[in-house]
């Protein structure tokens, strides 16, 4: 299965709605969707927090940023931004240091190669107390997703987090097939 496929067929098993229910989102926040792919995340968070906050769309791949352009304007979202970065970089997503209240990341470190140096944005961009989640394919046998051996594990991505300075401070429900950690900085 393609990169692309494996994002969307992913998608149909996460509720984008009952997990930013699960998230502390104070209306006017800023939150970047690291990997946001076609906006799946990116548009009901920035329906969530409102016009007076920000939502940074951060992708590598241009069409998917100009499907969430797309989608935004006809949904009458003015507060997102969309990016093309390469997050594995030092200072890839190009956001100000401790901008971020929230910093997501859904279905997409799997693909990488880096994980750390993601995380590792993602706690550069955090205000001191930001949030990050954190949502990938759980080691559930399946016959869709990703193969077993690019699926991630709580345990490494905790790990990995720790190591950036990150803690854990809670599991989200997620799906059947899907893990979710949020992280404090």
């Amino acid at each position: 299965m393609s990169k692309e496929n494996e994002i969307s067929f992913g998608a149909r098993f996460i509720n984008p709605s009952k997990i930013i229910e699960q998230m502390e989102l104070p209306s006017g926040c800023v939150a970047a969707d690291f990997g946001c792919g076609t906006g799946y995340f990116s548009l009901p968070l920035a329906k969530k927090i409102g016009q007076g906050g920000t939502v940074y769309a951060l992708d590598i791949l241009k069409q998917k940023l100009e499907s969430v352009e797309s989608q935004a304007k006809i949904m009458g979202l003015t507060n997102i931004i969309t990016k093309r970065v390469n997050l594995e970089k030092k200072n890839g997503s190009g956001l100000e240091t401790a901008s971020c209240d929230w910093v997501i990341l859904v279905n997409m470190l799997f693909m990488n190669d880096d994980k750390s140096a993601i995380v590792a944005e993602a706690k550069r961009v955090l205000k001191g107390g930001g949030r990050a989640l954190i949502v990938e394919w759980s080691d559930a046998e399946a016959a869709f997703g990703p193969e077993a051996a690019k699926k991630v594990s709580q345990n490494e991505i905790a790990e990995i987090a720790r190591k950036n300075s990150l803690s854990v401070i809670r599991e989200l429900e997620i799906s059947n097939f899907h893990w979710g950690l949020e992280f404090i900085k």
